[in-house]
């Protein structure tokens, strides 16, 4: 685990005004020691990533499956029982008029499943982040997507929405940040609620993105400031002509 995580962890919730810690995803291999297991049980894989801003643990790709949609995002073969719950929610989503004829086969998912995947508030867990995922409101993205970008890339930033899971695979398959808007199941399983989204940054662009956002909320000091007064200065003059 990088040293620096609980640093990154209390700025990224100072900076982005976060309610809940940072939630590390760590795909893994094999069986973590001394990290407790969860059994599962739950209706949704990103209730994992809620259940993560609060505390420590793994779970095997069994655990993960109860989320048929989850499942697939996560790289599990739509295979057995679990394919043919995935079908017949697809085609239960699309007789409804929520997904769009053939819109399943752009949703992102990883190749391949990890055997484990770990989640944990950011420094608490002793391995790398795969990626980290911040529950925001809309003026945390908005300072995340401009510490995001540089260049000609500047607004380059994956945005993606149903399903919010896929967030994941967006940034392993090489986006080093992305927003998701969510979606309905992810507002209810992770008490999202109406006013939050969600920031995903890779686990090896994360020090590097901790750096730029701390700029970018200096620099939106001075616009603050600025466009502030500004305001101040222009309803005064209305007002006193009006």
């Amino acid at each position: 685990m990088s040293a620096k995580y609980p640093r990154i962890a209390e700025q990224l919730t100072k900076e982005l005004g976060l309610e809940w810690s940072p939630v590390q995803i760590s795909y893994l291999e094999d069986r973590p020691p001394n990290i407790p297991e969860h059994p599962g049980g739950v209706p949704s894989v990103c209730t994992f990533f809620a259940f993560g801003t609060r505390s420590s643990f793994y779970a095997g790709l069994p655990q993960h499956e109860d989320c048929e949609i989850g499942a697939f995002v996560l790289g599990i073969p739509p295979e057995g029982k679990t394919g043919a719950r995935l079908m017949d929610m697809i085609g239960a989503m699309q007789r409804e008029g929520y997904l769009n004829p053939g819109e399943e086969a752009h949703v992102p998912h990883n190749p391949v499943a990890p055997r484990y995947v770990a989640y944990g508030p950011l420094g608490t867990l002793p391995f790398d982040a795969t990626g980290v995922l911040m529950f925001a409101d809309p003026h945390g993205a908005m300072l995340a997507a401009e510490a995001s970008g540089s260049g000609p890339d500047v607004w380059a930033v994956p945005l993606n929405g149903r399903p919010m899971c896929a967030i994941m695979p967006i940034l392993n398959q090489g986006a080093p940040t992305a927003l998701s808007l969510g979606c309905t199941g992810s507002r209810i399983y992770t008490d999202l609620g109406r006013n939050k989204m969600v920031v995903g940054v890779r686990g090896d662009k994360l020090e590097e993105f901790a750096k730029k956002l701390h700029a970018i909320v200096e620099a939106n000091r001075w616009v603050d400031a600025e466009d502030s007064k500004r305001k101040a200065e222009a309803s005064s003059s209305f007002f006193a002509t009006g």
